[in-house]
């Protein structure tokens, strides 16, 4: 892994692979999802090492220190060395996950054949 001494933000975002282009990590950063060192910042920011950077990406939020720059897409394997996840941070959003995944959908999918027969038939609709 090269070892850089600065990077753009959006970029890092990218090669850590918390988002799928560079134009989503930017958007992400300009829409004030990405805070670094508990501050709003521009796509354009450079991090260096020992950074803390907090991410939001729907419900999600990770809390994590930047241990690695590459300018590179690698594989996620690699991406994972980029950073360190606090503790806290990552308790919280297994949590979070675990907890969504115990809740009912509100929007259930459409029923199918048998589905709407059981409806109508308890609805008295024909």
């Amino acid at each position: 892994m090269p070892t850089l001494d600065k990077l753009r933000i959006d970029k890092w975002l990218w090669a850590a692979r918390f988002f799928k282009t560079r134009a989503l990590a930017a958007d992400a950063v300009q829409g004030g999802k990405v805070h670094i060192d508990g501050q709003r910042c521009k796509p354009s920011k450079n991090i260096v090492i020992g950074m803390q950077v907090s991410i939001t990406k729907g419900d999600l939020r990770w809390s994590v220190t930047v241990l690695g720059i590459n300018k590179h897409r690698r594989p996620a394997s690699e991406a994972q060395l980029l950073y360190e996840e606090s503790e806290q941070s990552l308790q919280t959003r297994l949590d979070h996950i675990a907890l969504k995944k115990l809740q009912p959908t509100l929007h259930s999918p459409k029923p199918d054949k048998k589905g709407r027969r059981q409806i109508h038939s308890f609805t008295g609709k024909h």
